[in-house]
């Protein structure tokens, strides 16, 4: 491949990350999705390509619809709860968040209303809401027609727009809960973590099997409570507590020197925790894992 080919496809690279990340929910896939996309545009006839980006978006959302389709038996085999792979965005990672709406487009837990979708749906969705396409431009990308992309993303804001799942606090108020949540934790202080937890909040752990987490969601400020007294003790002293932007929002990271080991994403209502998401999976913690390292090494 010719050294001004190769620049082109690096300069659109972020970009498709971003795009493969928010239809696959995982890094690690997305990177391999975008490896894949490479290795057709190296032997592509470039004077044929009129714009780069849309004939490589292309097939990036169509390589992770693929993806997609054989990601969801696994899914459903899954040793308890399926939560996306955590990505430090304080880098751009995931290209700039600098609304709440882009926040909210890589959050966990729209990721995880995303699973809802069918594969050419979430395509539909994501090409629509995080990248503005038209739904023209859609259908030329799935080759489908306007009428049925229109459609598809219908159906998909009604699965995923639900109201009673979307809380967006002020950020000054997310920073300063995850800040307590940290001080909290590495303290030991229950009195102090019972006030930043609803009542009916829950605690959702992706373990995948490979290490020690709960296999069905903790319902319940005491059960969590308990849960969360359980696991201090456990670690007492094996690892240390930050706080940092994952996925676009302020969030608990646990890590044993440069090792990243846990990472907890936070949903809020009222000015509490309602829903946690921690991510244990050390499977999943690949591609984060290797950012913490870089940003510990000051790399």
């Amino acid at each position: 491949m010719t050294s001004g080919k190769t620049e082109e496809f690096t300069a659109h690279r972020p970009r498709m990350f971003g795009l493969a990340y928010r239809l696959l929910g995982s890094a690690e896939e997305a990177e391999d999705a975008v490896q894949d996309a490479y290795l057709r545009w190296s032997s592509a006839d470039r004077a044929a390509i009129e714009h780069p980006w849309a004939w490589l978006a292309k097939v990036v959302t169509n390589l992770c619809i693929n993806r997609l389709t054989s990601a969801r038996v696994q899914r459903e085999r899954y040793v308890g709860p399926w939560l996306p792979e955590p990505v430090f965005t304080q880098d751009g990672s995931l290209g700039p968040l600098e609304s709440a709406e882009q926040r909210e487009a890589v959050s966990a837990a729209l990721l995880v209303l995303l699973e809802r979708l069918t594969p050419t749906e979430r395509a539909v969705y994501v090409l629509r809401e995080a990248f503005g396409y038209r739904h023209r431009d859609i259908a030329g990308v799935l080759e489908l027609s306007e009428a049925n992309c229109r459609q598809m993303y219908r159906r998909a804001l009604q699965r995923v727009a639900t109201p009673e799942t979307r809380f967006t606090p002020a950020a000054e108020r997310q920073h300063e809960l995850v800040e307590s949540f940290v001080l909290a934790a590495r303290e030991g202080d229950l009195a102090g973590l019972e006030k930043l937890l609803a009542e009916d909040v829950t605690w959702w752990s992706d373990g995948g099997g490979k290490v020690t987490a709960a296999r069905r969601p903790i319902i319940g400020r005491e059960k969590v409570l308990r849960f969360l007294w359980g696991s201090t003790q456990r670690y007492a002293g094996g690892w240390a507590l930050a706080a940092a932007e994952v996925n676009g929002a302020p969030s608990l990271v646990a890590h044993v020197a440069d090792r990243l080991i846990a990472v907890v994403s936070f949903e809020l209502r009222d000015g509490v925790i309602a829903q946690a998401r921690v991510v244990v999976n050390p499977d999943k913690l690949a591609f984060a894992g290797r950012q913490f390292t870089a940003m510990a090494s000051g790399a």
